[in-house]
């Protein structure tokens, strides 16, 4: 009986060793992971509850002194009230975003590829194109107002030079319904060229040298090259590019911001725009038109992963 106890406790001990190290490290990885965890749902998931909950609300005040369950009635206001138009700033943000995706990425993929190649220069390029992205959004909406001004300013002269100024409004073109959306694409969009260029050209200089000289010897041109190796390896940079593009021009304030002071026009209605316009006084309207903005973000991530998910040899996702 002792001898068989003996062996009962040996074989037990053998046994519950690995699973007792098992759960201690897993104890472990729970609290390593904990402070990240905490931070994680205090500044993401907590915020996202509260505006959740927020939009079913209506207060005028911060204080919340006057809360008044509505249900979702403050979702169905932004598309039926005139006094918000928020179906115009939809409109105008899913324009920059496609400004954005179509004309911005291309461009700074081709900036990134040029200076891929080791040209001349190549540090003082990217110290010029990147420039703009540590300029503050108001010193730039300061620079390009001067640059449209109507009087004497830039753009105005050079539409001169061409025979065009007659066809300018007189207001501005950034004063004007019919221009001014145009007019702030032009900045908003110069503003993070550099930006993306900079994370592509990083996966451009990564492509092994070995790829590019196989394609070369097997006759390809450097347009071949960039098509056919160097593109295809810096796709997941370029979805993340895509990602931050299109959510960036959702989430645009500041730079519309310090155009949109002292003017009307419409081209500056967008989101955010709308939201710090209303927070204080309609704080239901407001954390509506957050969760909107946080659902939208969230479902093109989704769609664009979608896209860009690799296939595998048999044609399946």
């Amino acid at each position: 009986m002792g001898g068989s106890g003996g062996l009962h406790l040996f074989l037990f001990g053998k046994v519950n060793y690995p699973m007792k190290r098992k759960v201690k490290n897993n104890i472990s990885i729970v609290l390593f992971l904990l402070p990240a965890l905490l931070f994680f749902v205090g500044i993401l998931i907590v915020p996202i509850v509260s505006s959740v909950y927020n939009s079913m609300f209506h207060f005028t005040n911060l204080a919340k002194t006057d809360l008044e369950f509505v249900g979702f009635e403050n979702y169905v206001k932004l598309f039926t009230e005139g006094w918000i138009n928020f179906g115009l700033a939809l409109k105008n943000v899913f324009i920059l975003a496609a400004v954005s995706v179509f004309l911005q990425l291309p461009l700074s993929l081709g900036l990134a590829l040029m200076l891929g190649k080791g040209i001349k220069l190549e540090r003082l390029f990217l110290s010029v194109y990147f420039m703009p992205v540590l300029i503050s959004a108001l010193v730039i909406g300061m620079l390009w107002d001067r640059i449209y001004e109507p009087q004497g300013g830039v753009f105005v002269y050079l539409m001169g030079l061409i025979g065009a100024a007659d066809s300018l409004p007189p207001e501005g073109v950034l004063g004007n319904d019919k221009t001014a959306l145009i007019a702030v694409l032009i900045p908003v969009l110069w503003q993070y060229v550099g930006y993306h260029m900079l994370l592509m050209y990083a996966g451009v200089k990564s492509v092994s040298p070995e790829l590019r000289e196989a394609a070369k010897l097997d006759g390809a041109t450097d347009w071949q090259v960039d098509k056919y190796v160097v593109i295809p390896s810096i796709k997941q940079i370029i979805k993340v590019s895509v990602i931050f593009a299109v959510t960036g021009s959702f989430k645009t304030y500041d730079l519309l911001k310090a155009f949109s002071k002292g003017r009307s026009s419409f081209a500056y209605n967008v989101p955010t725009i709308i939201l710090s316009n209303t927070v204080t006084n309609n704080g239901g309207i407001a954390s509506s038109i957050a969760v909107i903005l946080i659902i939208m973000c969230f479902a093109f991530a989704i769609i664009i992963n979608k896209i860009f998910k690799e296939r595998d040899p048999y044609g399946k996702k």
